[in-house]
């Protein structure tokens, strides 16, 4: 483990490490996966992967560090949503479970939308979680596609022209990095998978990484999430 520890996922830290004790006086790990249908498991038109998806491939890195403290993570994902229409369902579904994180990931369907509704919905979603005393960390969305190819569904023809024409345009751009400063003035802690999926499209066509070659990444692809995650959590320097 990297001795210079993060500032968020230090309740996990010390609860992945508790002894029988412990577990009794504090209870298991608990996550909530806050975001939309990359969260929610989906991928190809219609399929979802409960086991591939990016927050139990992080369940799996926990336990691989130390099995015996359950983790146990709140799929909070439901495909479509958007960021503000999420507020609603934000304390039954995420802060009731007395989470020790939050991972928030919102991005894909409020680009639709604009800037101003996004940023006031995301900075919300955020001063709730600290209020709560609950560590979260942003987890900025993957691309979406940057042309229309062989894996949309024909029922989905129009939005994938549409999603390519935002990619394209520099518009999702503009939304990722207001929301990383939102983030950043916020002292909220940003996992930014964005950014390496954009270093990636330098050399690599990113739109055959999307499952349904429209915003849902291929499988391989949620473990880079993960892997992310779990850095954040325990440091760069974490194995």
């Amino acid at each position: 483990m990297n001795d210079d520890m993060p500032k968020v996922g230090g309740r996990i830290r010390e609860k992945l490490m508790q002894d029988y004790t412990g577990l009794c006086t504090n209870g298991p790990i608990t996550i909530v996966a806050f975001g939309d249908s990359v969260t929610h498991g989906a991928f190809e038109s219609g399929t979802f992967d409960y086991e591939s998806v990016y927050w139990n491939r992080l369940k799996k890195k926990l336990h691989a560090v130390r099995s015996y403290t359950p983790v146990n993570v709140i799929n909070a994902g439901i495909g479509g949503i958007t960021a503000k229409d999420s507020l609603a369902r934000m304390d039954k579904q995420v802060l009731a479970h007395d989470p020790d994180l939050v991972i928030v990931n919102f991005g894909l369907n409020d680009v639709h939308r604009p800037l101003e509704e996004y940023l006031g919905a995301l900075g919300e979603i955020f001063r709730r979680c600290q209020a709560a005393g609950t560590d979260v960390i942003f987890l900025t969305p993957n691309m979406m596609n940057t042309y229309v190819g062989e894996a949309v569904a024909p029922k989905h023809l129009k939005t994938a022209q549409r999603t390519a024409e935002i990619q394209n345009s520099g518009r999702f751009d503009r939304y990722i990095a207001a929301a990383i400063a939102l983030a950043g003035d916020m002292d909220v802690t940003v996992c930014d998978c964005y950014a390496l999926w954009k270093e990636r499209s330098k050399t690599e066509d990113t739109t055959k990484l999307l499952a349904n070659g429209i915003n849902h990444p291929i499988r391989e692809m949620h473990e880079l999430f993960a892997e992310e995650l779990f850095r954040a959590i325990f440091g760069r320097g974490s194995e």
